[in-house]
């Protein structure tokens, strides 16, 4: 399973890129926000991190106005993937930009029935937001189940972004469902690297390694 980084920040991303811990990055509105620059500046900075594919997302409703927008940020550089929200409009969209060539990122997903549709569009990518469905009761992570068990059955290109991740639990259920990636934040990032047996273990040898120094 792919790891992307769900964020914005160019710190955290060159933090992760350096340990080979990211193949991709996706953002939106709201963390380009938080970083505190320009969409076209942010973007452009993090596809020079990342070979992968990094997703933009604007705010246009009409088809025609998301292609323009997606044409727009495929032109800042070859790995720029657009984003597309889940609506009528946006498949409509999806397919124009897939004639195009240019790879897009079907977001908000909620339902299989949804994913199915963005994958007949044509959708490179579809990203079901399994934390935002566990917060009204739902199991997202049961909903990713299905998608990944109808792409399977009907040889669907389009690949699963598992997205509004929450928990390390998250992650590891997204690879052990066959996701094809999981879009991660990076507080979720850090989790995975932490256990208190691995903590406890290094200060042991640690510890020891200066005690058996001082022995003759």
């Amino acid at each position: 399973m792919k790891i992307f980084l769900d964020t914005a920040d160019a710190g955290k991303i060159k933090k992760y890129a350096e340990m080979g811990m990211v193949d991709g990055v996706t953002t939106n509105p709201t963390l380009i926000l938080k970083s505190g620059r320009k969409q076209e500046d942010a973007t452009r900075e993090i596809c020079k991190l990342v070979e992968g594919p990094v997703s933009a997302e604007g705010n246009a409703e009409r088809a025609e106005d998301i292609v323009k927008e997606g044409e727009v940020f495929a032109s800042w550089a070859k790995n720029v993937v657009v984003k597309v929200p889940m609506t009528p409009e946006g498949l409509k969209a999806v397919r124009a930009l897939s004639k195009k060539g240019i790879k897009t990122n079907v977001t908000l997903v909620f339902t299989p029935a949804q994913a199915l549709l963005a994958a007949k569009a044509g959708a490179t990518f579809v990203s079901p937001f399994v934390g935002r469905l566990d917060d009204i009761g739902e199991d997202g992570m049961a909903i990713v189940e299905e998608i990944m068990k109808i792409y399977r059955n009907y040889g669907y290109r389009t690949q699963v972004i598992v997205a509004s991740v929450r928990s390390v639990a998250h992650v590891v259920r997204a690879a052990a469902t066959g996701a094809d990636i999981a879009t991660v934040p990076s507080n979720v990032m850090d989790e995975m690297f932490a256990h208190k047996l691995t903590d406890a273990g290094i200060r042991k040898f640690h510890d020891d390694w200066e005690a058996a120094k001082k022995l003759s």
